[in-house]
Formats: structure tokens, sequence, C-alpha cells
């Protein structure tokens, strides 16, 4: 079944990107449907008090964030639907997507999917925000005077690490191997604060707390000794997972499953010179954490939404001014 109607612009994915894309275009009075999925709003729905967002001097809670820029974009005309998109095409002129069995058409789609952190597996899930996170740069100030620990041995790890530091009165790096991952210079920065102490040979087997996070359970791979930490944060730094398996084979992903496109240096390909977001398919942009392996905050996310609504809208003048032409 296909909808009767044929929209500017999809976006797949409502996070910060997505929503700030739907704004902007919306706001170009074009035709736009964000397809949000059931688990609407992002990483962010997950977090408590988000303090680093600029506009908000004494801080906002996470989805009360998420919620007012999906009611912004829906102020000014996008539509915004929490289903979830199972199957893409994407070459050609019209873009196609399907939710259940219902085709959805578009000139224009913005894969704005997210990121997802990896997790322990111990069911840690439940204690998210409640002294398990999996941003230090975010949740930090929140652990001033407390006792952390950050797994991970990357130079994502080591940031954490030192950005606890400020705050926590201690931290503790947890790591499986007997060497770190991370660069030279991160490595040395760690192993010369005198707040960051190191657990090699090291993996989480458990975690306890009901209402909040209070201690971890260690195993040592070498002497399969078990340890009990009481603690107050838990951070994770082992790495993300770009929301990308729908795409694949109908766009460029980089080895890790990211997006290609102009913006993150991927894409040199001369026809997208003016649309940086653009992906290696015309009329396909991305956006957020989906392309962005490298600072995955929220503020960056809603500037490479407005990016991709910018390019977009620029895309979609070209394609008119194209049917003038032929007309």
């Amino acid at each position: 079944m296909t909808e009767e109607k044929k929209w500017d612009v999809v976006i797949v994915g409502g996070g910060p990107s997505g929503y700030t894309a739907a704004l902007y275009l919306s706001r170009a009075t074009l035709s736009v449907l964000v397809l949000s999925g059931v688990k609407a709003g992002g990483q962010l729905m997950n977090t408590t008090l988000v303090e680093n967002y600029p506009g908000f001097k004494e801080g906002i809670m996470g989805p009360d964030l998420m919620m007012n820029m999906e009611a912004q974009a829906k102020n000014f005309g996008a539509e915004v639907r929490y289903e979830d998109v199972v199957k893409v095409e994407l070459a050609g002129e019209t873009k196609k997507v399907w939710v259940s069995e219902k085709e959805i058409q578009a000139k224009v789609i913005i894969i704005s999917t997210g990121a997802t952190s990896r997790m322990l597996g111990l069911g840690e899930e439940k204690l998210m925000g409640r002294g398990v996170s999996t941003c230090a740069v975010c949740d930090a100030a929140f652990f001033r005077d407390k006792k952390t620990v950050v797994v991970g041995g990357g130079d994502a790890a080591m940031e954490d690490a030192l950005a606890l530091a400020k705050y926590a009165s201690e931290v503790t790096i947890v790591h499986r191997g007997s060497e770190f991952r991370a660069s030279k210079i991160m490595q040395e920065r760690v192993k010369n604060n005198p707040k960051i102490k190191i657990t090699w040979n090291s993996e989480v087997i458990r975690v306890q707390g009901d209402e909040k996070l209070h201690s971890i359970e260690l195993k040592n791979s070498r002497t399969q000794e078990l340890k009990t930490m009481k603690v107050d944060g838990l951070f994770l730094a082992i790495g993300h997972f770009p929301a990308t398996e729908l795409f694949k084979g109908q766009v460029d992903l980089d080895e890790k499953g990211f997006l290609k496109t102009g913006i993150n240096g991927e894409l040199k390909v001369d026809w997208m010179k003016g649309y940086p977001t653009q992906t290696s398919v015309a009329g396909v942009f991305g956006a957020g954490d989906v392309v962005d392996f490298k600072y995955k905050q929220a503020v960056t996310a809603a500037g490479m939404g407005c990016q991709a609504a910018l390019d977009a809208e620029k895309y979609l003048s070209g394609l008119q001014g194209l049917a003038l032409q032929v007309w």
C-alpha cells in the first residue's frame, strides 16, 4: 500500500539530529515526516540532568529536552510517528521506506538513527542514569567526591577517566588486557594522574544495585580471583555501534558501520561537493551519531541535523529548478 502523499523529506530517527533537521525543514515550509521509532528520542531518553546543552542555565532533564525538540518541530508542521522503519529503497529520484507493510515515498531521506553504546550485558541497563553511564563528559560533575570505575582501554576510556578525575575522589580503570590500546599521550596523562588507578587483566562480571548502583564484582583473568568493589559510578567506554544495519548495501558505510559522508571526510565525490552531509546516494543525507564517530554529543548531533537540513533544502531547490528547465 502506497500513501497518497509523497513527502519532501522523511527523517529516519528522532534524536537531537532528527528533530533539529525536522525543525529547519518544516520551518522552510517543506513537508516533513519523522519516523522516530518506537523508542523515540535517542540516548538522551536514558539520561537524567543535561547540563551541557546550551540555553538551559540550570540544566534540563534528557527526556524533557527531547520532548521540547519534538514539540518545536511539530509546531512548524513536521509530523512525527513512533514507528520503526523495516526496509528502505534509496536509489532513484523517489526514495521509499516501509513501516510494517506500508510504503512511504519521499524526495529526500535524512538518516539520523544514531549509535548505541556497547554494554556489558550484565543487566546494567536498568541502572542507566542511576550510577551507570556511557558519557563521562556528560555526567562527571554528578560524581564529585565519589568513587568511580571506567571500563575500557582505548582513547575514550582515557578521556573518561581524565574527565572524572576533575570531580571524583577516586577513578579506577578496569581493563581486560595487560596494556591499553589508547594513544601514548593519553596513556601518559592517565598514568601521571594521582587520582587514577588501573586494574589490569580484569573484567566486570556483576553489577549490583536496586534503586542505584552500589557495587561491582571483578574477575582477574589470570588468577581467577574475584573482587567486590563498592562504587558510586560505573562508566562504560567499550565502544559504540551505529544503527546502520538497515542501510547496508544501500549507502556506503565505513569499516565500523558509520555512514560515509563528506562531513566526516569519508567521501570525496565531485557531485556532492555542495552537500557535505550527503551520503554516497544523491538525495540521502546523514546526521548525528550515525555519522559522528568522535564527538557524540547532543549539541554536535543537533548541529549536524541543521547542516543536513540546509543541504537537503538546497538539494530540493536544485530538483525544482531542474524540473522547471525540463518543463
